[in-house]
């Protein structure tokens, strides 16, 4: 399956993870407590320093995987999930945002890192790695992505096809929700905030 990421297609990663494609195509955020394995992962962060689940401990975690040569759809959704952090208000505080990247030829920890903080502050998280560390972490969690090869004669450039869910985890690294880029704000906010107010309980 082909996904362009320039594409508003719509595409639910769930329909790969428990096999409900038309749940997914409806927009819902999914509780998937016991069906998506715990945060864990060992990729490049700032400065090409390792980074793994450990640093979030105590924090919910929001994860996107994308790039940053993304035209639209990856822009778009990590301007919501900044709209998101200024919702939330105070509770913004114990949350981290971690986009993690696909493409690993071009995203650099530097370039992954000023990435998020164009949209994001200084404890967003901008994560990279080789290909075996990109591809592990995406087979954990069911991510579908390819990376298309440049035309031949052409500028270098190449497009990247990827799965868009957003993946939430609670403060101790447990995969609880699974939402889409079609989610409204709002919903996101709402389920959020619902997670961490009974993580803070």
């Amino acid at each position: 399956m082909n996904f362009p990421c320039r594409r508003r297609l719509r595409y639910c990663l769930l329909g790969l993870v428990l096999g409900f494609a038309q749940l997914a195509h409806a927009g819902a955020i999914h509780d998937v407590r016991g069906f998506l394995p715990d945060l864990r992962f060992a990729l490049e962060g700032p400065g090409g320093k390792t980074v793994t689940q450990q640093a979030f401990l105590g924090k919910t975690v929001v994860v996107y995987f994308g790039y940053t040569n993304c035209p639209d759809i990856c822009p778009t959704t990590m301007a919501q999930l900044a709209q998101i952090m200024k919702n939330l208000g105070s509770l913004a505080a114990n949350l981290r945002v971690v986009f993690i990247s696909v493409d690993p030829h071009r995203d650099t920890p530097a370039r992954m890192q000023a990435y998020v903080h164009a949209f994001f502050d200084k404890d967003a998280v901008g994560l990279t790695g080789t290909d075996r560390q990109i591809a592990d972490v995406a087979r954990r969690y069911r991510v579908a992505y390819k990376i298309d090869k440049p035309r031949p004669g052409g500028d270098g450039n190449y497009e990247v096809s990827h799965s868009r869910g957003i993946y939430i985890f609670d403060n101790k690294g447990r995969a609880r929700l699974l939402a889409s880029d079609s989610d409204s704000v709002k919903d996101l906010t709402g389920s959020l905030r619902t997670l961490m107010t009974q993580a803070a309980g």
